[in-house]
């Protein structure tokens, strides 16, 4: 089980037939921070013609979207749709025009919304969470040589290595893959290693 979010918050503007069109896209865990972006944005464009957002979060499945004025279906929709085919959760994305005194139709609308909320997922970098267990690894110096190999046959990260009286090697792997990757362990230093569980949690794998 895994899904993709943003690691900051990121923004992206153009200009349309004189329209500024301004796309932020933030991280946000609950309705209440999704809430308090837009807000935040509504705020810092008070005399903007229109701020429309879309959310998508993994709390309760939520998702809402709003075209704060503009022609019913020509951008929070677009907005929307946006995040959905990124495959972008957790995330709040808002896109603020300056009407700039030429209409540009549904059509032109549309394309416009589209275009921020998919410049502004562009600009952001990209994070792929997955449930993941740490593990803690101890074992002599003769062994840690045999670690590396082994550790590209499964999705793990190295997070730290000390270098005491044992080697000493704290890294995270997918949980399903973790039986696994501590049997192969055990089995590439014919036992003589210690494996322990830290703890488990989500961790970006990207």
């Amino acid at each position: 089980m895994e899904y993709r979010t943003i690691a900051a918050r990121c923004e992206a503007r153009f200009e349309e037939k004189r329209s500024e069109f301004i796309g932020y896209l933030a991280p946000v865990s609950s309705e209440e921070e999704a809430a308090a972006f837009i807000e935040e944005i509504r705020a810092l464009h008070r005399k903007a013609s229109h701020n429309c957002y879309a959310y998508i979060l993994r709390e309760n499945s939520a998702a809402r979207h709003s075209d704060d004025g503009e022609p019913s279906g020509t951008a929070g929709v677009p907005i929307y749709e946006v995040l959905r085919k990124e495959g972008l959760c957790d995330v709040a994305c808002v896109v603020t025009r300056y009407f700039g005194g030429i209409l540009l139709g549904a059509g032109g609308l549309v394309r416009a919304y589209t275009r921020a909320a998919k410049d502004a997922a562009d600009a952001a970098e990209i994070k792929v969470m997955a449930m993941s267990e740490e593990l803690k690894i101890s074992l002599d110096y003769a062994l840690y040589g045999r670690l590396p190999a082994i550790f590209r046959l499964f999705d793990a990260r190295v997070l730290t290595e000390e270098f005491g009286g044992n080697v000493e090697i704290t890294l995270r792997v997918r949980e399903e893959q973790s039986a696994e990757l501590q049997q192969s362990l055990v089995d590439c230093c014919n036992g003589k290693i210690d494996v322990m569980t830290l703890q488990k949690g989500w961790f970006d794998f990207a």
